[in-house]
């Protein structure tokens, strides 16, 4: 995957059309409706990751502290259906604390996690903040990494 990260002014239309059709493709039509454009796209990273052949097999955001939560925050994490299971989800993952950590030395990520995707996001050292509560109506968690 080649990754590519853009402040929301710099995204273009093409990114922005292609970030927004995968984000409802996952989660709108697979998971059910909810406004997916929830006005903090605009003080967020934008993460894509396309394959060898340009098409956009992964997303998220990476929103500045003081939006969502005091600490920064991964968000709108997607991979194409495509491709799950062969490790993009991961690498995304991999790819957004890495550029977390750079931008906000000393600062911890809090994520609201879907709560069965839970032991995936143990696996980046995040561990869960508080009891479930129910997000668009699916089951999610906070979720704490603590500052490396």
């Amino acid at each position: 995957m080649q990754f590519t990260w853009s402040r929301f002014e710099q995204l273009g239309v093409d990114n922005l059309y292609d970030a927004l059709q995968l984000r409802c493709r996952v989660f709108v039509l697979e998971q059910g409706a909810f406004l997916d454009p929830d006005g903090i796209d605009r003080r967020a990273w934008h993460l894509l990751g396309r394959d060898a052949g340009g098409a956009l097999v992964g997303y998220l955001r990476l929103v500045d502290p003081g939006v969502k939560y005091d600490e920064p925050s991964i968000g709108r994490v997607v991979t194409a259906p495509e491709v799950r299971g062969s490790g993009a989800g991961r690498a995304l993952m991999v790819e957004a604390i890495v550029s977390s950590e750079r931008r906000w030395p000393g600062r911890g990520n809090r994520i609201s996690a879907q709560l069965h995707l839970e032991r995936f996001y143990n696996g980046f050292g995040y561990v869960r903040v508080g009891e479930p509560y129910g997000e668009d109506k699916i089951a999610h968690i906070q979720m704490l990494r603590s500052p490396q």
